[in-house]
Protein backbone atom coordinates (compact mmCIF):
# COMPACT_ATOMS: atom_id res chain seq x y z
CA UNK A 1 0.00 0.00 0.00
CA UNK A 2 2.78 2.37 0.94
CA UNK A 3 4.56 1.55 -2.32
CA UNK A 4 1.43 2.39 -4.32
CA UNK A 5 1.01 5.71 -2.53
CA UNK A 6 4.67 6.52 -3.11
CA UNK A 7 4.31 5.82 -6.86
CA UNK A 8 1.15 7.93 -7.01
CA UNK A 9 2.94 10.83 -5.33
CA UNK A 10 5.88 10.56 -7.74
CA UNK A 11 3.52 10.43 -10.72
CA UNK A 12 1.64 13.48 -9.42
CA UNK A 13 4.87 15.49 -9.04
CA UNK A 14 6.08 14.50 -12.53
CA UNK A 15 2.70 15.42 -13.99
CA UNK A 16 2.70 18.83 -12.33
CA UNK A 17 6.29 19.52 -13.49
CA UNK A 18 5.35 18.54 -17.07
CA UNK A 19 2.36 20.88 -16.97
CA UNK A 20 4.58 23.72 -15.74
CA UNK A 21 7.17 23.08 -18.49
CA UNK A 22 4.48 23.04 -21.17
CA UNK A 23 2.95 26.24 -19.78
CA UNK A 24 6.33 27.99 -19.70
CA UNK A 25 7.06 27.01 -23.30
CA UNK A 26 3.62 28.23 -24.41
CA UNK A 27 4.14 31.59 -22.71
CA UNK A 28 7.59 31.94 -24.34
CA UNK A 29 6.16 31.20 -27.78
CA UNK A 30 3.41 33.72 -27.28
CA UNK A 31 6.01 36.37 -26.45
CA UNK A 32 8.00 35.53 -29.59
CA UNK A 33 4.88 35.79 -31.71
CA UNK A 34 4.01 39.07 -30.05
CA UNK A 35 7.52 40.44 -30.64
CA UNK A 36 7.48 39.30 -34.28
CA UNK A 37 4.09 40.91 -34.84
CA UNK A 38 5.29 44.18 -33.33
CA UNK A 39 8.41 44.20 -35.56
CA UNK A 40 6.38 43.34 -38.63
CA UNK A 41 3.84 46.02 -37.77
CA UNK A 42 6.64 48.57 -37.33
CA UNK A 43 8.14 47.69 -40.71
CA UNK A 44 4.82 47.92 -42.48
CA UNK A 45 3.98 51.20 -40.80
CA UNK A 46 7.43 52.60 -41.60
CA UNK A 47 7.07 51.73 -45.27
CA UNK A 48 3.59 53.12 -45.55
CA UNK A 49 4.57 56.37 -43.83
CA UNK A 50 7.46 57.14 -46.25
CA UNK A 51 5.79 58.15 -49.49
CA UNK A 52 7.60 57.99 -52.87
CA UNK A 53 7.45 61.78 -53.13
CA UNK A 54 9.31 62.13 -49.84
CA UNK A 55 11.90 59.56 -50.91
CA UNK A 56 12.46 61.39 -54.21
CA UNK A 57 12.76 64.72 -52.42
CA UNK A 58 15.36 63.26 -50.03
CA UNK A 59 17.33 61.81 -52.94
CA UNK A 60 17.20 65.12 -54.78
CA UNK A 61 18.54 66.95 -51.72
CA UNK A 62 21.34 64.38 -51.47
CA UNK A 63 22.32 64.87 -55.12
CA UNK A 64 22.19 68.64 -54.78
CA UNK A 65 24.54 68.45 -51.81
CA UNK A 66 27.08 66.68 -54.05
CA UNK A 67 26.76 69.22 -56.85
CA UNK A 68 29.67 71.68 -57.15
CA UNK A 69 28.97 75.20 -56.00
CA UNK A 70 29.45 77.97 -58.55
CA UNK A 71 31.21 77.61 -61.91
CA UNK A 72 32.61 74.27 -63.09
CA UNK A 73 33.58 72.69 -66.42
CA UNK A 74 32.41 69.36 -67.82
CA UNK A 75 34.17 67.66 -70.75
CA UNK A 76 32.44 64.77 -72.53
CA UNK A 77 35.34 63.09 -74.35
CA UNK A 78 33.07 60.56 -76.09
CA UNK A 79 30.84 63.19 -77.69
CA UNK A 80 33.63 65.81 -77.72
CA UNK A 81 31.53 68.51 -76.11
CA UNK A 82 32.14 70.86 -73.21
CA UNK A 83 29.66 72.36 -70.78
CA UNK A 84 30.39 75.41 -68.68
CA UNK A 85 27.98 75.18 -65.77
CA UNK A 86 26.94 77.28 -62.81
CA UNK A 87 25.35 74.85 -60.34
CA UNK A 88 22.67 73.11 -62.45
CA UNK A 89 22.52 75.82 -65.14
CA UNK A 90 24.49 75.49 -68.39
CA UNK A 91 26.20 78.81 -69.10
CA UNK A 92 27.70 77.77 -72.46
CA UNK A 93 28.49 74.63 -74.42
CA UNK A 94 30.15 73.64 -77.65
CA UNK A 95 32.49 71.31 -79.51
CA UNK A 96 35.96 70.32 -78.36
CA UNK A 97 38.66 67.92 -79.49
CA UNK A 98 40.10 65.38 -77.06
CA UNK A 99 42.69 62.59 -77.04
CA UNK A 100 43.03 60.30 -80.04
CA UNK A 101 44.04 57.23 -78.07
CA UNK A 102 46.94 56.67 -80.49
CA UNK A 103 50.20 55.13 -79.26
CA UNK A 104 53.60 56.49 -80.27
CA UNK A 105 56.71 54.38 -79.67
CA UNK A 106 60.19 55.86 -79.48
CA UNK A 107 62.37 54.35 -82.26
CA UNK A 108 64.69 53.16 -79.52
CA UNK A 109 61.84 51.10 -78.13
CA UNK A 110 62.53 52.38 -74.62
CA UNK A 111 59.63 54.83 -74.40
CA UNK A 112 56.05 55.07 -75.56
CA UNK A 113 53.17 57.52 -75.20
CA UNK A 114 49.40 57.03 -75.22
CA UNK A 115 47.58 60.14 -76.38
CA UNK A 116 44.51 59.98 -74.15
CA UNK A 117 42.74 62.78 -72.32
CA UNK A 118 42.76 61.86 -68.61
CA UNK A 119 39.39 61.11 -67.01
CA UNK A 120 38.21 62.16 -63.59
CA UNK A 121 37.94 65.24 -61.41
CA UNK A 122 40.55 67.99 -61.74
CA UNK A 123 40.97 71.65 -60.87
CA UNK A 124 42.33 74.61 -62.80
CA UNK A 125 45.95 74.91 -61.66
CA UNK A 126 47.06 77.72 -63.99
CA UNK A 127 45.65 80.41 -66.27
CA UNK A 128 47.89 81.63 -69.08
CA UNK A 129 47.27 84.46 -71.55
CA UNK A 130 49.11 84.12 -74.91
CA UNK A 131 50.61 80.74 -74.01
CA UNK A 132 53.68 79.23 -75.66
CA UNK A 133 54.01 75.53 -76.30
CA UNK A 134 57.14 73.88 -74.94
CA UNK A 135 57.36 70.89 -77.28
CA UNK A 136 58.05 67.58 -75.51
CA UNK A 137 60.22 64.82 -76.92
CA UNK A 138 57.30 62.97 -78.49
CA UNK A 139 56.44 65.99 -80.67
CA UNK A 140 59.83 65.77 -82.40
CA UNK A 141 59.71 61.99 -82.65
CA UNK A 142 56.25 62.20 -84.22
CA UNK A 143 57.58 64.65 -86.82
CA UNK A 144 60.71 62.53 -87.40
CA UNK A 145 62.92 65.39 -86.23
CA UNK A 146 65.93 65.24 -83.93
CA UNK A 147 65.26 66.08 -80.28
CA UNK A 148 66.90 69.45 -79.54
CA UNK A 149 69.28 69.93 -76.66
CA UNK A 150 68.46 73.61 -76.08
CA UNK A 151 65.19 74.66 -74.42
CA UNK A 152 64.87 77.60 -76.81
CA UNK A 153 64.46 75.17 -79.69
CA UNK A 154 61.43 73.62 -78.02
CA UNK A 155 59.37 76.81 -77.64
CA UNK A 156 56.68 77.43 -80.24
CA UNK A 157 54.19 80.28 -80.15
CA UNK A 158 50.80 80.86 -81.73
CA UNK A 159 49.60 77.25 -81.73
CA UNK A 160 47.65 77.13 -78.46
CA UNK A 161 45.35 80.08 -79.07
CA UNK A 162 45.00 83.14 -76.86
CA UNK A 163 44.37 81.29 -73.59
CA UNK A 164 45.27 78.09 -71.77
CA UNK A 165 43.91 76.52 -68.59
CA UNK A 166 46.27 74.00 -67.01
CA UNK A 167 44.80 71.12 -65.01
CA UNK A 168 47.92 69.14 -64.10
CA UNK A 169 50.54 66.75 -65.54
CA UNK A 170 51.10 68.95 -68.60
CA UNK A 171 47.46 68.89 -69.76
CA UNK A 172 45.67 72.06 -70.83
CA UNK A 173 42.41 73.34 -72.18
CA UNK A 174 43.55 75.60 -75.00
CA UNK A 175 42.77 76.93 -78.47
CA UNK A 176 43.52 75.37 -81.83
CA UNK A 177 44.54 76.19 -85.37
CA UNK A 178 42.52 73.19 -86.57
CA UNK A 179 38.96 74.27 -85.88
CA UNK A 180 37.69 71.95 -88.62
CA UNK A 181 38.71 69.03 -86.40
CA UNK A 182 36.62 70.12 -83.41
CA UNK A 183 34.24 67.37 -82.42
CA UNK A 184 36.82 64.65 -83.09
CA UNK A 185 39.27 62.65 -81.02
CA UNK A 186 42.50 63.95 -82.53
CA UNK A 187 44.62 65.55 -79.79
CA UNK A 188 47.61 64.32 -77.85
CA UNK A 189 45.60 64.54 -74.62
CA UNK A 190 44.83 68.23 -74.21
CA UNK A 191 41.34 69.65 -74.75
CA UNK A 192 41.07 71.99 -77.72
CA UNK A 193 38.36 74.65 -78.04
CA UNK A 194 37.23 77.24 -80.53
CA UNK A 195 38.48 80.76 -79.75
CA UNK A 196 35.10 82.16 -78.71
CA UNK A 197 34.30 79.22 -76.42
CA UNK A 198 37.78 79.29 -74.94
CA UNK A 199 37.53 82.97 -74.09
CA UNK A 200 34.22 82.42 -72.28
CA UNK A 201 35.58 79.47 -70.28
CA UNK A 202 38.88 81.22 -69.51
CA UNK A 203 37.20 84.37 -68.19
CA UNK A 204 34.64 82.40 -66.15
CA UNK A 205 37.10 80.00 -64.53
CA UNK A 206 39.30 80.71 -61.54
CA UNK A 207 42.25 78.90 -60.03
CA UNK A 208 40.67 75.95 -58.28
CA UNK A 209 37.63 75.76 -60.57
CA UNK A 210 36.65 72.12 -60.90
CA UNK A 211 36.90 70.23 -64.19
CA UNK A 212 35.08 66.93 -64.71
CA UNK A 213 36.20 64.80 -67.67
CA UNK A 214 34.56 61.55 -68.66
Amino acid sequence: MKTWKRLLAIFTVVYIISILIIAAAWIKNMRLVSDWQSVYSFQVNSKTKVKPEAQNAALKRRLQSLQPKGIYIVIDSAENRYYLKNKDKTVSEGLVSTGSGDILVDPSGKRSWIFDTPKGEFIVTSKIHNPYWVKPDWAFIEESEPIPKNMEDRIEGGVLGDYALGFGRGYFIHGTLYTRLLGRNVTHGCVRMADKDLETVFKSARLGTRIYIY
